[in-house]
């Protein structure tokens, strides 16, 4: 076997290799099958309704005849539409949705054919960092999908979309740093096998497997509300905002290729709650109290727990999709580069300082452990504290509002709107009633109503 080989995939041989990624390719289309019947499903009981019950065993055929529904539906293109980077777009995107998967570990190691291999098709030092990597390449489809369109709604989706995955990205990485310094590692696997030994918290020693969620909690949140984000769902669709810009970057694809934009974004949803599941929800291991047992924390029972894990986290998605409204863009924008970039910062800063205290024995001191305590307090109270707002100054002499000034009518805004209405009340008077004639005195005349 080459040795590039080797390093990549490990001593397995090529047909092994080759088993595994077609199970993966497998598994993620059966996936994406009951995540949709799942959502439905989920959504119909959160709204007091019942979701699919028809086609088959509870509904579940439903999803199934959407897909071959848009496989052999009319798959047309638009004209004045570029034809190559037009179908070339979903591809991208799908592809992207599907390879991030080659380096996430879905279990320990398991006897396979008469091989010991693991759950795994190849993992690298950098596995975190070649998913993130794959990430940032799927962006290029739907950027590729808008100006390939060659229409006004598409484009604007398409910008959309790019500022969103660009801005949340940041974020997601940024809390993928201390990941990397509590494990020491990149690698998907070290991590995972990390967190299923006791581990040492700033000091304290546990005494059962510690799944970083709990320790590395800022972290944990700000991934949390990133990924919602990265995918594209409720309440941060705004690149496919129905009521703004109809479906964004996917309004002028059907058939096919719009499947493939279909099927790219709930695998996204799977492989986002995956790598939540492998980096800080413990991956394949068996959650607490079951890693006491031993038989049911090695082997094929890695598989479980794993899909389990990762299935919690798509019901968490379909929960915030029946509980929250959509946010305006520019609100979701600041809640990224305002407020989830800056508190990232200051964690691993913060993080950086306990660690850098753990390793380096510093907490022995009492007194220099409270100066620390104390600096990280102060710098949080500064970093968090609500700013003071600026005194507004008394606003000026408004000059006279004119609606035609750019060649169309253009409406006031909001506040200038009503003190137009004012000041036409205050020149003009409140309305006089209309003057009575006689005839409106006289009565009215007997089974009339008025």
């Amino acid at each position: 076997m080459n040795p590039l080989e080797s390093a990549i995939f490990g001593p397995d041989p090529w047909w092994l290799v080759l088993i595994k990624v077609v199970g993966v390719f497998v598994v993620l289309l059966l996936w994406t099958i009951f995540n949709v019947w799942f959502e439905r499903r989920v959504l119909g009981r959160m709204q007091n309704r019942k979701g699919p019950i028809m086609n088959g065993p509870l509904g579940l055929p439903q999803a199934m005849g959407d897909g071959v529904k848009l496989l052999l539906k009319e798959d047309f293109r638009p004209a004045r539409t570029d034809r190559i980077v037009f179908s070339l777009a979903p591809m991208l995107i799908a592809i992207a949705a599907f390879s991030s998967w080659a380096v996430i570990p879905l279990g320990g190691e398991v006897r396979m054919f008469g091989h010991t291999t693991r759950l795994q098709v190849s993992d690298l030092p950098v596995s975190v960092l070649l998913v993130l990597a794959i990430a940032s390449v799927g962006i290029y489809g739907v950027v590729l999908a808008g100006w390939a369109s060659n229409g006004t709604y598409s484009f604007l989706g398409s910008m959309r979309a790019t500022a969103q995955l660009i801005s949340y990205e940041v974020c997601m990485g940024l809390s993928l740093v201390t990941v990397f310094m509590f494990a020491g590692s990149m690698s998907t696997s070290q991590i995972v096998e990390a967190q299923m030994q006791n581990m040492n918290l700033f000091g304290l020693q546990t005494f059962f497997p510690t799944h970083y969620w709990l320790p590395l909690l800022p972290s944990f949140c700000i991934y949390i509300v990133s990924i919602f984000g990265e995918t594209n769902r409720l309440p941060f669709d705004l690149s496919e905002c129905e009521s703004e810009i109809v479906s964004g970057h996917i309004t002028d694809y059907s058939g096919f290729r719009y499947a493939m934009f279909f099927l790219a974004e709930y695998i996204n949803v799977a492989t986002v709650s995956a790598v939540c599941t492998t980096l800080f929800l413990g991956g394949y291991g068996a959650p607490w109290p079951f890693s006491m047992i031993d038989a049911v924390n090695h082997g094929w029972w890695g598989l479980l727990w794993f899909f389990l894990k990762a299935q919690l986290v798509v019901f968490f998605f379909v929960w915030v999709r029946a509980a929250l409204p959509r946010f305006r863009y520019d609100q979701f924008m600041n809640l990224g580069w305002k407020w989830l970039i800056p508190i990232s910062l200051v964690w691993i800063l913060i993080f950086s300082v306990l660690r850098g205290g753990v390793v380096n024995d510093w907490f022995a001191s009492p007194l220099i452990a409270i100066v620390i305590g104390v600096a990280i307090i102060i710098l949080l109270a500064w970093s968090l504290w609500p700013s003071r707002a600026e005194a507004e100054p008394d606003e000026e002499a408004e000059e006279e509002f004119d609606a035609f000034a750019g060649g169309y009518p253009v409406p006031p805004m909001p506040g200038r709107q009503a003190r137009l209405f004012a000041g036409i009340v205050a020149e003009s008077g409140p309305p006089e009633a209309p003057a009575r004639s006689a005839e409106d005195d006289r009565p009215a005349p007997a089974g009339e109503e008025h």
